[in-house]
């Protein structure tokens, strides 16, 4: 950037900020919201309430009671928010990322703070715990949403709910329950991914999976070693055969497996015993280049009927296995409810997806590290989550025009962010699946599975065709490694 270019942003971040305005109710509020989005765009060494406010000249008192009590409507600046990524950077291929980060804190009066497991510094600490969504699209990446998770020991403790501000409608949820609810938010506001991906302890609970489908989403996510299903679909019997009607005793339920039908068994020992694994040669692809070289995994897929929570298997999905070249002892296990051989669905496809979670841990550093996300200095609830929505805005803003400025500087393509900054890689939107190969049956079963056409929420008109991965594909591969992205 020139310097021209750089006396530009203040006017620009200005014009960005109009567009929040009727979520405040007086010219001082909006005075408020430039002030605390300028300090976090400043170089201050810490983003907190009271450097911000001594550096633009505010008393920080002022500034604190613009978070804690004076009235504005931030979750309508978080919807607005979420538009503007809708409208303004809407990609067939885009991604969603469903994850969670910690903010140590000292003390228990912070509203949700207890020890418990924080990602942030890893291990068990004294923290609050977001649950968060990022919107991945090529090289731009943003935060869509945050929302704290509330302990079942706070939630029941009437005492600190009032000391901490927490509403009367707020109550204990599970937090795969809370990233459904920012889901759901998040497609009314226009928000349309080709897939959406998570860790495994999101991966782990049928009831998120299942609503995720209900709501008419695809996934590819990360599930335990732990996690259970069938590869051939088990025998269910619908209804009672007629000499089980006349049989006296207690009425069994139906439907229900079969006597005969295997049991559901974990992903661990189906790729160990399982002769639909064994018969398979590990496939190598080049995932990416890391700050330690290219990651090569090893990959072998097959069909999987996950067991419900009735006990039954449900539809389709595809189980995948990826295993460190450099560290065979790291195995990943991948379900997703997309399969490939159907609908245009590429193994390449989900894989590609499978391993887009790293960006939202990239959005983290940057709102940490250079926003001040986690330097928040208040203690009650809607003061919280006040702070993380402003740092998402910020955010968005830096993200807005570092996307531009990418493209300016690089007219043909897009740089994919996989790749790292020393990638010369670039990414053509406009190319298409045309670098993929055939697409592979799946093993574990016969024929091609169909799945059914699935319900797509209201919003904008935005194509998401699965097969279209915003990727730049090799037409030939490097020894016995497919590449997937390149450096």
């Amino acid at each position: 950037m020139d310097a021209r270019e750089i006396g530009q942003l203040g006017r620009e971040l200005m014009g960005f900020l109009a567009e929040f305005d009727d979520c405040f109710g007086r010219s001082e509020s909006r005075e408020h919201v430039r002030t605390y989005v300028r300090g976090q765009l400043s170089d201050l060494p810490r983003k907190s309430i009271e450097p911000i406010a001594l550096a633009a000249g505010t008393p920080p008192r002022t500034l604190q009671r613009f978070l804690e009590s004076v009235r504005w409507d931030e979750q309508r600046m978080r919807d607005r928010s979420q538009r503007i990524v809708a409208r303004d950077h809407a990609h067939p291929s885009a991604i969603g990322v469903v994850d969670e980060s910690g903010y140590p804190k000292k003390g228990r009066h912070t509203a949700a703070v207890k020890r418990q497991w924080c990602g942030n510094t890893g291990k068990i600490d004294n923290c609050l715990v977001g649950v968060h969504l990022s919107y991945v699209a090529g090289d731009f990446q943003c935060l869509l949403d945050s929302d704290l998770y509330l302990p079942k020991d706070w939630a029941d403790d009437p005492a600190r709910r009032k000391a901490a501000y927490i509403p009367d409608e707020v109550v204990y949820r599970k937090k795969t329950d809370i990233a459904l609810e920012e889901i759901h938010r998040a497609l009314g506001n226009g928000i349309r991914v080709a897939a959406w991906t998570f860790d495994e302890w999101y991966g782990r609970d049928g009831e998120f999976l299942d609503g995720l489908s209900g709501l008419g989403q695809d996934y590819v996510g990360e599930v335990p070693s732990t996690f259970t299903g069938w590869l051939h679909e088990p025998h269910v019997l619908l209804r009672p055969r007629p000499q089980d009607m006349r049989k006296r005793g207690r009425k069994r339920r139906f439907p229900r497996l079969a006597r005969k039908a295997p049991p559901a068994c974990e992903v661990r020992n189906l790729l160990t015993y399982s002769r639909v694994f064994q018969k398979q040669k590990w496939r190598r692809f080049h995932i990416k280049d890391g700050e330690r070289g290219p990651m090569v995994w090893e990959v072998k897929h097959a069909r999987l009927y996950r067991k419900g929570r009735d006990g039954l298997p449900g539809p389709t999905h595809c189980l995948i296995v990826a295993r460190n070249v450099l560290q065979p002892d790291e195995v990943k296990y991948f379900l997703s409810n997309m399969v490939p051989g159907s609908e245009g669905v590429s193994l390449e496809w989900l894989l590609w997806v499978a391993f887009s979670r790293w960006p939202i841990e990239h959005c983290f550093k940057q709102a940490k590290n250079e926003l001040g996300m986690d330097h928040f200095e208040v203690r009650g609830w809607r003061s919280v989550h006040r702070h993380l929505y402003i740092t998402q805005l910020s955010h968005l803003f830096c993200a807005r025009v570092h996307q531009r400025h990418r493209e300016k500087n690089d007219r043909d393509g897009v740089l994919d962010g996989r790749a790292g900054s020393s990638c010369g890689l670039r990414v053509d939107w406009s190319a298409g699946p045309t670098g993929f190969g055939a697409t592979a049956e799946i093993p574990g079963g016969s024929g091609l599975d169909r799945l059914s056409p699935r319900p797509q929420s209201a919003g904008s008109e935005v194509s998401h065709e699965k097969h279209t991965p915003p990727i730049a594909t090799i037409g030939h591969t490097s020894g016995s490694i497919e590449v997937l992205h390149a450096g």
